[in-house]
C-alpha cells in the first residue's frame, strides 16, 4: 500500500483573508509550511517573515487588495484573484470587534461589525464557490468564535456576527457539501490578540477567563493554524458544515 501524507497541501492554493499579522498570519504560515501556495486579501502587505518563509518552502505568497468594508473591493479582489487561476481553499479570518454598553451601541457600529464579520464572509464565499463547483472540489474555513455559542459582554454585534458565522458555515455545507466543497468553520477560544487587548488589560476579567481555561492559558495564534490545515486537507474530507472549538478546553467547562 502506497503511503501518502493527508496532511499535504502541495498544488494547492489558499486565499486566507487579514495575513498580515496575529493568527491569520500564522494560518498562512502554516498553510505554507504544508505545501500551499497562499494568496493574502488583505489592505496591508505581506509581512517579510511570510515572504521568507514563503521562499524557504518553495512556495509563492502574493498579494491581492482587500477592503472587507466594502462590496467593490471584495468583488474585485475576487476577480483579480481568480483571474491568476484557481483557489482550492478560502480561509474566511480576518474580521473586527466594537465594544459599548447595548444601550449605547450606535448602530453605525453595529452595521460595520455585522458587514465585515458576516456579509463579507457570505461574499468570498459566494464569490469563490461557483470555481470550486465547477471543479468539484474546495475547501472553505470560516473564523467563527466562542461566541457563536455563548453571548459575550458588551459585543452585541459581535456576537451576532459570529453566531452568523456558524449558521452561514452550516447553510453553506447543505448546498454544496455534495458538490465537493467543505464548509467548516473554527471557533477561536481566547487568544492574546491585539482583538482581545481590552480584556487582556482588564485584571479582573482576565483572571475570570483564565480561570475557566482548563489548558491553563490562553491561547496563541499558532494554535489556530494546525486545526486550519487539518479541515483544509484530504484528512477532513468527510467533515462538513461542523464549527471546531480550538479554546484551550473551555466550551468543557
Amino acid at each position: 500500500m502506497t503511503e501518502t501524507n493527508p496532511f499535504d497541501l502541495t498544488g494547492r492554493t489558499a486565499a486566507v483573508t487579514g495575513a498580515s499579522r496575529g493568527i491569520g498570519a500564522q494560518i498562512a504560515a502554516g498553510l505554507l509550511q504544508a505545501g500551499a501556495d497562499v494568496i493574502a486579501l488583505q489592505r496591508g502587505s505581506i509581512p517579510s517573515a511570510l515572504a521568507t518563509l514563503a521562499q524557504e518552502q518553495g512556495r509563492t505568497i502574493t498579494h491581492v487588495m482587500l477592503d472587507l468594508d466594502s462590496e467593490a473591493s471584495i468583488a474585485a479582489a475576487i476577480n483579480n484573484t481568480l483571474e491568476a487561476g484557481s483557489v482550492d481553499i478560502l480561509v474566511n479570518n480576518a474580521g473586527t470587534q466594537i465594544r459599548h454598553d447595548s444601550t449605547d451601541f450606535p448602530l453605525t457600529d453595529f452595521d460595520a461589525v455585522m458587514n465585515v464579520n458576516t456579509r463579507a464572509v457570505f461574499q468570498l464565499c459566494q464569490g469563490f464557490a461557483p470555481d470550486m463547483l465547477r471543479r468539484g472540489y474546495g475547501k472553505m474555513i470560516n473564523l467563527a468564535s466562542l461566541l457563536s455559542f455563548q453571548g459575550g459582554y458588551r459585543v452585541p454585534a459581535y456576537a451576532a456576527s459570529k453566531g452568523a458565522v456558524a449558521q452561514l458555515t452550516k447553510a453553506l455545507c447543505n448546498e454544496w457539501a455534495g458538490r465537493g466543497i467543505n464548509v467548516n468553520a473554527i471557533a477561536p477560544g481566547y487568544f492574546a490578540t491585539d482583538m482581545n487587548a481590552a480584556l487582556l488589560e482588564d485584571d479582573e476579567r482576565r483572571d475570570q477567563i483564565s480561570a475557566r481555561i482548563p489548558a491553563g492559558r490562553w491561547g496563541a495564534a499558532e494554535d489556530i493554524s494546525g486545526a486550519v490545515v487539518f479541515l483544509a486537507s484530504s484528512a477532513a474530507d468527510y467533515i462538513h458544515g461542523t464549527v471546531l472549538p480550538v479554546d484551550g478546553g473551555w466550551m468543557a467547562r
